[in-house]
């Protein structure tokens, strides 16, 4: 079995930070296991501006910013395509990799598995299943990855600032969104947030307007919504959920000894920026030195 003083289990900004801080420690027995093709986590999929100030002072793209990242830890050992299946509490881990499955041991194990967006059977919404629905992160790999418009006149539920990353996704191809929905009386993200979507982005944002029911036979159609008790459709062909983040806890299980496991980023919650998470790397890198002493 292949046995390391350290394995992060998250390529995103909090493990990549890990990573370097560890090498710069000298804790040079460190693997980070990615299950995405490259490294770099959520800002890979983010064209717009807003990464990198916290981390290095300047203002990057998503792309960018991730690019930087694995640049500061080339040379380290990253190994993508690989996904963590199990955790043992003996820091024991089983994996699966284009090779096939395999097992891992560690002295400790840094779990930086991030967040995900509350996707629409969690939601509780009605009607049918049409193409078309998707969430924030789905949205960016059709538009930077890809390059593929999957809507032209979509609804996005959420008002939280990654549902502002919606849009600004949305303008890079013309995508022009008809609506923004929160449930509750104020939008999440601060003000002037509606103000700018509105004003800047020509997109309505609706308060109190919660998503019943979504519309279509092949494609979205239309979606129901009721606000203050009446209900009303919305013509749209698109339906993004933004928001509602959920740590992505499932691969932690009960119990496991301090010694051997800790946890950074965004998988501890509440969520965090980019910048943020990268920052906790470096500070969980710091402790695990402590625990391996």
């Amino acid at each position: 079995m292949e046995s390391h003083d350290v394995i992060i289990v998250g390529g995103g900004p909090t493990g990549l930070g890990a990573a370097r801080r560890l090498a710069d420690l000298d804790v040079r027995d460190v693997v980070v296991l990615e299950r995405e093709p490259e490294a770099g986590g959520i800002p890979r999929h983010c064209g717009h501006l807003g990464f990198g100030w916290q981390s290095h002072l300047r203002i990057w793209t998503g792309p960018r910013f991730a690019a930087e990242l694995r640049k500061s830890t080339s040379g380290l050992d990253i190994r993508t395509a690989t996904a963590v299946l199990e955790l043992h509490k003996d820091g024991q881990l089983r994996i699966q990799r284009n090779s096939g499955l395999g097992e891992m041991k560690a002295r400790h194990v840094l779990i930086a598995t991030g967040t995900r967006e509350t996707p629409r059977a969690a939601r509780l919404v009605g009607g049918s299943r049409p193409q078309g629905v998707m969430n924030t992160g789905a949205l960016q790999q059709h538009v930077y990855v890809n390059n593929n418009k999957p809507f032209d006149r979509p609804v996005i539920i959420g008002s939280e600032l990654v549902s502002f990353s919606a849009l600004l996704t949305c303008r890079h191809l013309g995508i022009r969104p008809v609506a923004m929905l929160e449930e509750n009386p104020q939008i999440s993200a601060p003000r002037p947030g509606d103000l700018i979507a509105r004003f800047v982005f020509g997109v309505p944002v609706r308060t109190s307007t919660k998503l019943i029911a979504i519309e279509g036979s092949k494609n979205v159609e239309a979606v129901e919504i009721e606000r203050r008790g009446k209900r009303e459709r919305i013509i749209c062909d698109g339906v993004i959920f933004t928001g509602l983040f959920r740590p992505e806890t499932a691969l932690i299980p009960s119990g496991l000894p301090s010694k051997k496991f800790s946890s950074a980023g965004n998988v501890t919650g509440p969520l965090k920026t980019s910048g943020e998470c990268w920052q906790q790397g470096i500070l969980a890198a710091e402790d695990i030195v402590k625990r391996l002493a």
